[in-house]
């Protein structure tokens, strides 16, 4: 070994192993942003767009993978965990992005036997609570709908609960109300065509921003991903190909103050339908955060005001039989509606 191996050698010894960084007091408090993998000022090219925007453009990823990594609580603003991807940022703010920061909805994963409608060997109907998410986003995320129901069936059937539970349709983690899940292949492709043909009886209760002056009237319009700010929406011009044709059949039930109860009918069912044909037709929903958002709200909310309130479909058993839900109005739902000078009696 040479003179230069051997002293090569001996410094290589004598070095300190590296420490991990201790980790941070505010990575450990809900609320507070954990470490950052990376982050950006706000400067004056930026002033006034999206937090989603922002995130894209940090990331180098499509829109919704920005809009689900601010969801899960990855993303932070001046060393706060926001969720809210349409949030306008100011000059001067910190993005940051920390991709190990614990997800912002970490919730129990029990589900109330009171939510479960219906169960047989062909379906299971379900009462979703507002806050909870229909499937998983992401491969890591735990608690969501499925997964409880999935719990639930376990302990309470019994032998062959373990089988897997199909999912033929969702409602956003918002919006309150009903759904269904196919138990076997043959309930599966069945509610799966109906969906396909629109033959399912679908009616939302909303509350509403304003009061239309139609008694009803329809929204027929091209949805697509992005129209054009990281937002869905209606196209413009429609060009062959391009989007998905969405049909909203809406009814005013009452007119409030500065708001109104309406009945949403879906013909088709694509991701925010009713939020986006709402807001477009001038009354967005009480507490929607996405859409409309420069409309003046009458009241604030914590979630839209969206109800899956009726849910109709034939039998997977029995084409012959017809079988409809009506899911009871959460508690929340009648407090604005009260709020606003309504009562049970309009819905």
């Amino acid at each position: 070994m040479t003179r230069r191996d051997r002293e090569r050698h001996r410094h290589s010894h004598s070095r300190p192993a590296p420490v991990a960084p201790a980790p941070t007091a505010a990575a450990s408090k809900p609320g507070l942003a954990a470490q950052p993998d990376a982050e950006r000022a706000v400067d004056d090219a930026h002033d006034g767009v999206t937090l989603g925007a922002l995130v894209r453009e940090l990331l180098a990823c499509s829109w919704n993978q920005a809009r689900e990594a601010i969801a899960r609580g990855k993303v932070s603003l001046d060393g706060k965990v926001v969720t809210d991807s349409a949030l306008r940022l100011s000059r001067g703010q910190i993005v940051a992005l920390a991709r190990a920061a614990p997800r912002a909805d970490r919730a129990d994963t029990m589900l109330e036997s009171s939510v479960v409608r219906y169960v047989d060997e062909q379906i299971v109907v379900v009462d979703k609570p507002s806050g909870l998410s229909t499937v998983p986003y992401d491969e890591g995320e735990r608690g969501t709908l499925v997964d409880r129901l999935q719990s639930w069936l376990h302990r309470k059937r019994g032998a062959g609960a373990n089988a897997p539970l199909f999912v033929v349709h969702r409602i956003d983690k918002d919006t309150s109300g009903l759904v269904v899940f196919g138990r076997t292949w043959l309930a599966k492709r069945h509610l799966a065509g109906l969906f396909r043909a629109h033959a399912i009886e679908r009616r939302y209760l909303a509350i509403v921003c304003g009061r239309p002056a139609r008694d009803r009237f329809t929204v027929d319009s091209v949805l697509l991903e992005d129209r054009g700010d990281g937002l869905r929406g209606s196209a413009r011009k429609v060009h062959p190909g391009v989007g998905k044709r969405a049909i909203t059949h809406i009814e005013v039930l009452a007119r409030l103050d500065r708001a109104s109860l309406v009945c949403c009918q879906l013909e088709t069912g694509r991701t925010h339908q009713i939020r986006i044909h709402l807001a477009e037709s001038g009354h967005p929903l009480i507490g929607e955060r996405v859409y409309g958002r420069e409309i003046e709200r009458p009241i604030e909310r914590d979630r839209a005001m969206l109800h899956a309130r009726e849910l109709g479909f034939t039998h997977p058993a029995d084409v012959e039989r017809v079988v409809r839900f009506t899911a009871e109005v959460p508690s929340d739902f009648k407090e604005t509606l009260d709020a606003l000078g309504g009562d049970s009696s309009m819905y």
